[in-house]
């Protein structure tokens, strides 16, 4: 599953006709329809605003006076492809003159989805565990190798008498991290507190679900 992490926006032209997609990270239905609204005042004097949008188990879309079946499930059918969630897309046609025909308008909006998740923040969400723990000054610089190594996100470091790991791995690397850090510590590692996690990594950095 991905998930949106910031909208953004995209536009196309087709045949004069211009496509204008708003992309908009959501947590709720409610929410959704605020945007809906805020997105058809600021584009008063177009002809349609259709929409598509995906959060939770609710999947919704309108044609927005469009022939049916050719602006907005084309465009849930791309956020479902991508299984993309907490999604809100909002297309704004502004009439060029030409008709474009059943064909031209779904490809025209599913093109403009498109260019609107092109430039949005979208990412994989992923499942583990989150671990806090203490290490000794001499582990360190040992616990951070094998974190770049391995692929364990360092998500903060405190320093005091001891430094206070937090720590988030990927499901599939709970027991070989596990085992490191006993390895590592030679069976002294004690974990405040270990807990499942959902997470996803942007530009190396975790971003918490």
């Amino acid at each position: 599953m991905k998930v949106l992490i910031k909208g953004g926006q995209g536009e196309i032209v087709e045949k004069k006709s211009r496509f204008i997609a708003n992309v908009y990270k959501i947590e709720s239905y409610d929410e959704a329809l605020r945007y809906i609204e805020e997105t058809k005042k600021k584009y008063w004097d177009a002809r349609h605003n259709c929409y598509a949008l995906s959060v939770g188990e609710i999947l919704r879309f309108s044609d927005d006076g469009e022939p049916q079946g050719t602006a907005g499930k084309p465009m849930l059918d791309i956020l479902t492809a991508n299984e993309l969630t907490g999604c809100l897309v909002v297309v704004t046609r502004y009439f060029g003159g030409t008709l474009l025909g059943t064909g031209g308008l779904i490809r025209a909006y599913q093109e403009s989805t498109k260019a609107g998740l092109d430039n949005s923040v979208i990412i994989e969400k992923m499942y583990g565990m989150e671990y806090r723990f203490e290490l000794d000054y001499a582990f360190v610089g040992k616990l951070q190798y094998m974190a770049s190594e391995n692929e364990y996100y360092i998500v903060e470091s405190l320093y005091a008498g001891n430094v206070t790991f937090t720590v988030i791995v990927e499901k599939q690397k709970i027991k070989q991290f596990e085992d490191a850090m006993v390895e590592l510590t030679g069976g002294k590692i004690e974990f405040m507190y270990r807990k499942e996690a959902e997470f996803g990594v942007h530009k190396g950095k975790i971003v918490k679900m």
